[in-house]
C-alpha cells in the first residue's frame, strides 16, 4: 500500500473542487503542507472550522474567493494573499461566475491531505449530504481522528468530544470505520 501522500490530485465529484499536493509532510519533513487547488463558483460556503494547531495561508492566482474569518469578510482577486492564524473560526466560498485558482498552505502540515483525500473519497462514495457533510456516524468516527487537523465551530469543541464517544461505538457496532485512503 502508498501512504496516503503519494497520491498527488484529488476531485471532489460532488463539487468538482480540485486538489494538487505541491508539497506534502512527506516533502517537507511535516512542516508544510502546500496545495494548489481549483474552485468551482458553487455559491456553497464550507462550513464554518478551525484548524486549531495550524496556521494557514491562500494566495489567489484566478478568479475571486469570498473568506470569512473571525466574522470579517474578506474578498481575495487574483495576487491576494490571507493568513488565519491557528484557532481562527473561517471559511471560504467562490460564490463569482468562474473558476477560482489558489495556493493554500498549511503549517505544520499534520495529517491535512490524508483528511482532504478522506473528505473527497466520501464525495466520491456518495456519502455526503447536500451540504456536504458526511452521516453523524460517520462524523464520530473521523472528528477524533483528525481533531487536530480541523474542527467545526459548531456545536462547541467539547460538545463534539461526548458526542464523538457516545456515537463511535454505536458506528463500528453497524459496520462503519474511517475511510482508509491508501
Amino acid at each position: 500500500m502508498q501512504p496516503a501522500t503519494a497520491v498527488r490530485e484529488i476531485l471532489n465529484p460532488r463539487t468538482g473542487q480540485r486538489m494538487r499536493f505541491l508539497q506534502t509532510a512527506a516533502d517537507t519533513n511535516g512542516e508544510l503542507l502546500r496545495i494548489e487547488t481549483l474552485n468551482p463558483p458553487t455559491g456553497v460556503a464550507e462550513p464554518l472550522h478551525v484548524h486549531p494547531l495550524q496556521e494557514t495561508r491562500a494566495v489567489l492566482v484566478s478568479g475571486t474567493l469570498r473568506f470569512v474569518v473571525a466574522g470579517a469578510e474578506r474578498r481575495l482577486g487574483p495576487g491576494d494573499e490571507l493568513t488565519i492564524p491557528a484557532g481562527t473560526p473561517h471559511s471560504f466560498v467562490n460564490d463569482g461566475e468562474t473558476d477560482a485558482v489558489a495556493i493554500q498552505e498549511a503549517r505544520p502540515a499534520l495529517r491535512t491531505a490524508e483528511f482532504f483525500q478522506t473528505y473527497f473519497r466520501l464525495a466520491e462514495r456518495g456519502e455526503l449530504n447536500d451540504h456536504g457533510s458526511p452521516s453523524l456516524l460517520r462524523f464520530a468516527l473521523l472528528g477524533p481522528v483528525f481533531a487536530d487537523e480541523i474542527r467545526l465551530v459548531s456545536p462547541p469543541w467539547p460538545v463534539q468530544r461526548v458526542l464523538f464517544a457516545l456515537l463511535g461505538p454505536v458506528a463500528r457496532l453497524r459496520g462503519l470505520a474511517p475511510i482508509d485512503v491508501r
